[in-house]
């Protein structure tokens, strides 16, 4: 009997999920203007470094919809700031809490 109750509980775990997107910050979120950069135009790649720098947070942008990272301090994040990459997580409210990132294999679209 408790083993069995032991093993409805277990049953609640959310499964990881894997989406397709960039890694992105909570200032420019889709848009990287040259106004929140002293009037210089920034890559996508320097505007998520200095605007995480200034305090910012990292997001994960998939199909034009911006999500909150729940563990910012995941060591993949600084490493892809700005770039596509295959993100595994779990979500819950609109959170992701990253598990894995990695950059997705050539000719995959």
């Amino acid at each position: 009997m408790i083993a069995a109750c032991a093993f409805v509980t277990t049953g609640a775990v959310r499964a990881a999920e894997t989406w397709k997107g960039t890694i992105s910050d909570s200032t420019c979120g889709l848009k990287h203007s040259a106004d929140k950069h002293e009037g210089k135009a920034a890559d996508h790649r320097a505007c998520v470094q200095k605007c995480i720098k200034e305090g910012g947070e990292y997001v994960f942008i998939a199909n034009d919809k911006v999500m909150k990272i729940a563990n910012q301090k995941f060591a993949g994040l600084k490493l892809h700031a700005g770039h596509e990459v295959m993100l595994t997580g779990e979500m819950k409210d609109d959170v992701i809490t990253v598990s894995k990132i990695t950059m997705p294999k050539a000719g995959k679209k």
